[in-house]
């Protein structure tokens, strides 16, 4: 009979695992009493020994340590097949996988070839006696779906910071595996070439308290620069929507919307954006919004905390100099 509950987790590239595998490992800490068990997290990569311990700290009662060169980058025709072989082996009640470009991507190709289904891009999880209730945005943010599942393992992937993480605990014990990749340089279909690596400075914008995002509106790339003020003196990060990053205004890492980044800042001030289904998809957990545009009928005023209806030009100098003050910078 299945049981307990399986983390896949990820590196955060500073030697631990990565805040929403801490997060779902708080998660699986509540989800567990419901399907008996214990918490397990998989960690597939290269170089993934040294997170073992990480895991613990925040949960995994075990860790499993699958350290091969071929898993350096990932690719689904490695990582599945990896994935299938712990999933059949543990047999585990629930899974569960952020939603990251290794979620987004390996989450239903693991899930056809266990034979189930996956509740992709979940804000919150809850149990119903032995039953994960998966509960997902849709319609672009205006309403909740709550899914069940027939059948297991059931899975779902998890957008960052939906769920709260446990106090890391560096004296928790637990038990620790490793497994052999098992797994051809010949299966592997796609072979990277080259990479190129984009610099983040200041804050990431998956982290900030504070996000400053602009749209189309803002008329060229130009009209940045003061949003980018209003960021510093926040201490937060700046965001674009689609349009934006497809025009190349503002480069295409800060995308926030369905096809970019999702985000849950404290603080999100939406600048020049109309609020388009694709983008409010990605800040629909964002609490408090406000908004300046010129058209009162912008769809971005039905999610806002606070709107305000004028040119952003004339409207954004005096709040950024408000703040400023209030700052005391």
């Amino acid at each position: 009979m299945a049981e307990g509950i399986l983390v896949f987790g990820e590196a955060s590239g500073e030697g631990a695992i990565d805040g929403t595998t801490a997060e779902l490992l708080g998660a699986g800490r509540k989800l567990v009493e419901g399907v008996g068990g214990d918490v397990a997290c998989a960690l597939l990569g290269a170089g993934t020994e040294g997170l073992a311990e990480d895991a613990i700290a925040c949960g995994a009662d075990r860790v499993l340590i699958v350290d091969d060169p071929l898993l350096a980058d990932y690719q689904g025709d490695a990582f599945v097949p990896v994935a299938e072989r712990i999933c059949r082996e543990l047999d585990p009640a629930i899974v569960l996988m952020g939603l990251s470009m290794m979620g987004r991507d390996m989450a239903p190709r693991l899930a056809a070839r266990l034979g189930t289904a996956v509740a992709m891009d979940c804000d919150d999880l809850a149990m119903d006696g032995d039953k994960l209730l998966a509960t997902r945005p849709c319609y672009g943010g205006n309403a909740h779906a709550q899914y069940s599942f027939n059948g297991t393992p059931q899975m779902a992937t998890v957008r960052a910071k939906a769920m709260e993480a446990s106090e890391r605990d560096s004296t928790r014990q637990g038990q620790i595996t490793k497994m052999a990749a098992e797994v051809s340089g010949d299966s592997i279909r796609t072979k990277i070439l080259d990479r190129r690596k984009e610099e983040e400075e200041g804050v990431r914008l998956e982290d900030a308290e504070a996000v400053v995002a602009g749209g189309r509106g803002l008329g060229g790339p130009e009209g940045f620069q003061p949003l980018e003020e209003l960021a510093g003196i926040l201490g937060g990060a700046v965001g674009a929507t689609r349009a934006v990053c497809d025009l190349g205004w503002y480069p295409v890492n800060t995308q926030i919307g369905l096809t970019g980044k999702v985000v849950t800042p404290d603080l999100y001030i939406a600048i020049a954006i109309s609020g388009a289904s694709q983008h409010m998809s990605g800040i629909s957990q964002v609490k408090n919004i406000v908004s300046i545009n010129s058209d009162a009928e912008a769809n971005i005023f039905n999610s806002s905390r606070f709107g305000i209806v004028g040119d952003w030009k004339e409207i954004l100098p005096p709040f950024t100099a408000k703040v400023k003050e209030l700052k005391g910078q």
